[in-house]
């Protein structure tokens, strides 16, 4: 396969952080009112203000833009197939985190779905490392922040049992 045109790297990089934020999007219908919801539930102290959140998942979803545009980059997507069909994959899970957490109300569920998440990142990651490196370490703030997230998802649901289940 020869090498990209810097028109078609423009119109994939475009493409790529598309999809990242598409997935943001999807995540974003869920939790509108996110910030009221999440200060009417019961907290540990390290939890971060909501305000947090918005600049920190900006900041992620573009990195994991950039991540999959550095696979595609690398020979397109039949050649990387199965490291950018996690990366979608994870994408799906991230976004339905909100709708299952904010929407629905459902922690014991989110907290589940955010593991899933937690595994098909790492997975993504190692498939990413494997095609560029830089790619997969580019992934590597996503995958501490949904550790993190995990940590505060699982707290959260047990401090609310009555709100999330």
């Amino acid at each position: 396969m020869q090498p990209f045109t810097k028109i078609e790297q423009f119109f994939g990089l475009i493409a790529s952080l598309g999809v990242s934020f598409l997935a943001a999007a999807i995540g974003a219908v869920a939790s509108i009112r996110t910030e009221s919801f999440y200060g009417e539930l019961i907290q540990p102290d390290w939890a971060p203000p909501a305000s947090v959140f918005g600049p920190v998942w900006t900041f992620l979803y573009t990195l994991m833009g950039i991540a999959a545009w550095l696979v595609w980059r690398s020979g397109g997507f039949q050649a990387n197939k199965k490291a950018l069909l996690f990366f979608l994959a994870q994408l799906a899970l991230n976004a339905l985190w909100s709708w299952i957490f904010f929407a629905w109300k459902l922690g014991g569920f989110a907290f589940v779905d955010i593991l899933a998440l937690w595994i098909l990142i790492l997975v993504t990651i190692i498939f990413f490392w494997q095609v560029r490196p830089i790619a997969g370490i580019l992934l590597i703030p996503y995958w501490a922040w949904v550790t993190f997230a995990a940590v505060l998802n699982f707290s959260i649901w047990k401090l609310n049992p009555q709100i999330l289940g």
